[in-house]
C-alpha cells in the first residue's frame, strides 16, 4: 500500500490514517525486518485448535509472546509442547491485523527442558507427598445429600456461574454460600486458605468446592501453594478441588478429598440430582406396588381353594400337636411330683423308727434304768458315788430313792462295803 498521498515534503503526515493503514505499516515493517528468529521462552497457555494448529505463549520474566504452529509444521515435531517447557521456536514475526497484536508463526519448536515453574510443583509435589498431606487414608468421603455447598472462588468468574447452573438445575434445594477471595496473583493464596479456615470455623458448608476456571499454568500458581495445601488437609468439610479445564492441575487436586476436572462437573459431584432420585424413588414405587398386587393375587388364589371346613380340620390338627405337647408335659410334671412325694414319704417313715428306736422311753421298757444323784446328776460310774450317797432310781414305770451300801469297779476291781 502506497502512503504517499499522506506525506507532505517532509515526509511528515499530514492526515489521519485508519487503523487498517497503520496496521498494515507496523506489519510490513515486523515481517521485512523478522522473517527469521529464534526465541526462546517457556510455553504457556498451551491449546490445540480443532483446525489441527497449535496455539500458545512464549515467556520469561518480563514479556509474553504469543506463538500459533500450523498444522503441517506441528507434524515434524516429536513430542507435544506442553505448558512450562522451555523450548527454542523459530519462525517468522507476523501481524495478526484482527486484534491487533504481533505474534510469532513458528516453524520448528525444539524442547530445551521444563520450566522454572513445573520444576518448583513437581518439588513441592514431592515434599508435601513425602509429609502424608496427599495420602488417601486421610481424605473424608463426600456426603451424598448435603443441604449446604460453599464455594471458594472469585464471584465474578465464570466458574460461580457454572455451579450455581448445575446446582439450581440438579437439586434447587441445596443452599449455596458464596466465599469470595482472589484466585490469581500473590495475595490469592492467603485469601484461599482463609476462606477455608473460616468456613471451618464457623461450620458454614457441608461440603467446599475450592477452585476457579481455566487459565496458564502462572494463574493456577495460588492453588499450589502450601498456606492452600494446610489449609485443605486440615479441613474438617470435605473439600472438592476444582481448578481449571480438564487437562489443567493444581497441587490442591491431590490434597482434597476429590478431584473434579471442571468447575461444573464439581457441582454434579456435590450434590445429587433431585429429579432422578424423584424418578428413582417412583420407579421403585411402581414395582413395590406391582409386586404386592402379584402378592395378594397369588394368596387370594391360594385361599380360593380352600373350604372352611378344610380351614377348621387345619387349625384342629396344629392345636392337636400342641394339645398332646401339653397334655404330655402335664403328666410328666405329674408323675415327678408324685415320686418326689413318695420319696419323701419312706424319708420320714426311716426317720421316724429311727427316733422311736433311740427313745429312752423304749430302752429303759427293756429293764435299763436311769440313776441320779443328788436328782440332778446322772450317774454313769461307780466311781461317782460313795458309801452313804442318796441316788434316785426311774425306771419304765415309777422311781425308788437308796442309799448306797457298796461300790464295785469293775475297771480295776476296787470295793468298799
Amino acid at each position: 500500500m502506497n502512503f504517499d498521498s499522506n506525506l507532505d515534503a517532509e515526509g511528515r503526515l499530514f492526515s489521519p490514517l485508519s487503523v487498517s493503514q497503520i496496521t498494515s505499516l507496523i506489519r510490513n515493517n515486523l515481517e521485512n525486518k523478522f522473517p527469521d528468529v529464534i526465541i526462546e521462552g517457556e510455553v504457556s497457555n498451551c491449546k490445540m485448535a480443532a483446525s489441527g494448529h497449535l496455539y500458545f505463549s512464549l515467556k520469561d520474566e518480563e514479556a509474553i509472546l504469543q506463538v500459533v504452529m500450523f498444522r503441517r509444521d506441528l507434524l515434524t515435531l516429536d513430542f507435544v509442547p506442553k505448558d512450562g517447557m522451555q523450548v527454542w521456536a523459530r519462525g517468522a514475526i507476523s501481524v495478526y491485523a484482527q486484534r491487533g497484536q504481533y505474534q510469532l508463526i513458528a516453524r520448528n519448536v525444539r524442547q530445551t527442558g521444563f520450566g522454572d515453574i513445573l520444576a518448583m510443583l513437581e518439588q513441592r509435589r514431592r515434599k508435601f507427598a513425602e509429609e502424608g498431606l496427599f495420602d488417601e487414608s486421610r481424605k473424608k468421603e463426600i456426603p451424598a445429600f448435603p443441604t449446604r455447598l460453599g464455594v471458594v472462588t472469585s464471584p465474578t468468574g465464570a466458574a460461580i456461574r457454572d455451579i450455581i447452573r448445575v446446582i439450581q438445575r440438579r437439586n434447587p434445594k441445596v443452599s449455596i454460600l458464596i466465599l469470595p477471595t482472589l484466585v490469581q496473583g500473590q495475595e490469592a493464596a492467603a485469601s484461599i486458605a482463609e476462606r477455608i479456615r473460616q468456613a471451618n470455623l464457623w461450620n458454614l458448608a457441608d461440603v467446599l468446592i475450592v477452585g476457579r476456571g481455566g487459565g496458564s499454568i502462572e494463574d493456577l500458581l495460588p492453588f499450589s501453594e502450601e498456606v492452600v495445601i494446610h489449609a485443605i488437609v486440615e479441613s474438617n468439610i470435605p473439600i472438592i478441588s476444582a481448578v481449571g479445564h480438564e487437562t489443567d492441575w493444581a497441587l490442591s487436586d491431590y490434597a482434597a478429598d476429590l478431584r473434579a476436572p471442571t468447575p461444573s462437573a464439581a457441582a454434579e459431584m456435590a450434590c445429587a440430582d433431585l429429579y432422578s432420585i424423584y424418578k428413582e424413588i417412583a420407579h421403585f414405587e411402581n414395582i413395590m406396588g406391582q409386586s404386592m398386587k402379584h402378592s395378594i393375587t397369588n394368596a387370594k388364589q391360594r385361599l380360593s381353594s380352600i373350604s372352611p371346613h378344610i380351614m377348621e380340620d387345619i387349625l384342629l390338627r396344629k392345636n392337636l400337636v400342641a394339645s398332646q405337647r401339653f397334655d404330655s408335659a402335664i403328666e410328666s410334671i405329674r408323675n415327678s411330683f408324685q415320686k418326689k412325694a413318695e420319696d419323701l414319704n419312706h424319708r420320714l417313715v426311716l426317720a421316724s423308727s429311727a427316733i422311736e428306736i433311740a427313745n429312752p422311753r423304749e430302752i429303759m421298757k427293756r429293764g435299763f434304768s436311769v440313776v441320779k444323784k443328788n436328782g440332778v446328776d446322772i450317774v454313769h460310774s461307780s466311781r461317782m458315788l460313795a458309801l452313804g450317797d442318796s441316788i434316785n432310781i426311774m425306771f419304765y414305770e415309777g422311781e425308788a430313792d437308796a442309799d448306797v451300801k457298796a461300790t464295785r469297779d469293775y475297771g480295776d476291781k476296787r470295793s468298799s462295803g
